[in-house]
């Protein structure tokens, strides 16, 4: 049987193992420590040692139809950001787009962030190397150009373990899985941006076991819904005449 137990301590240990996942990943430090001082294996914070390969994830080489903007972003010294783009249509129809920009963020001369686009030059997904160890650990994917879904591999084991959903660019739910088993173990419910009610699975089945309720969120919930209850009533009263004035109107 589902249980329901206190949404404060749900909320707690929810924290706390996200702050052990941010600890690790960051080495012990904090994510800015980490952009700071990180490079990518192969890398280098000296411009003038970068690779000649700087690991493009565009697909652009070799590909004549396709131009290519190489320029620099804030505090490169060197061209650290590449977009292509690419002709779609034909005749009046026929026009240039962004396709892909793919950027250095660390400035170590590894691309570490992509990101596509189709032909009305919305975004359409991203993948990301946020720790810069030279695996993909964030992606993205987009829904007429609005985030949709993210996923996130916390533990470098180059599987996604936390899927978050979005709709109309505000989060909705999340999914994670603490014992990386490729199963989502946790679910997490957000009412406009506010988390809402957490349901953990406990004996690996695939179902909630036990759910953790926000009770302040429920209760104004309960209290919009009674309000607008008793305004639809009073509209209603209001409009309906009495038996009296009616019997008095058809004499």
């Amino acid at each position: 049987m589902t249980q329901v137990r206190t949404f404060a301590s749900a909320v707690v240990l929810l924290a706390l193992g996200a702050g052990a996942l941010g600890a690790s990943a960051c080495g012990g430090g904090s994510r800015e420590g980490a952009v700071k001082t990180a490079t990518a294996p192969g890398g280098s914070k000296d411009p003038s040692r970068w690779p000649a390969d700087d690991r493009s994830m565009c697909d652009w080489r070799n590909k004549p139809e396709l131009e290519v903007s190489e320029t620099m972003g804030p505090g490169a010294l060197k061209p650290n950001v590449r977009r292509v783009y690419k002709t779609f249509g034909e005749g009046e129809n026929r026009h240039k787009t962004l396709a892909c920009r793919e950027i250095d963020t660390n400035l170590d001369g590894i691309k570490d962030v992509v990101r596509t686009f189709n032909q009305k030059g919305e975004a359409l997904h991203e993948e990301a190397d946020t720790d810069y160890d030279g695996k993909i650990d964030v992606w993205l994917n987009f829904v007429d150009g609005r985030l949709a879904q993210q996923d996130v591999d916390t533990n470098k084991d180059g599987k996604p373990d936390v899927w978050k959903f979005y709709v109309n660019g505000q989060l909705q739910r999340i999914r994670r899985d603490r014992n990386g088993d490729g199963k989502p173990d946790v679910w997490e419910i957000y009412s406009k941006g506010r988390l809402e009610r957490v349901g953990s699975d406990e004996n690996g089945d695939g179902h909630v076991d036990r759910w953790d309720r926000d009770e302040q969120l429920k209760y104004e919930a309960e209290a919009a819904e009674r309000k607008a209850r008793e305004a639809t009533e009073d509209a209603g009263a209001a409009a309906a005449p009495a038996v009296g004035d009616a019997g008095a109107a058809a004499n």
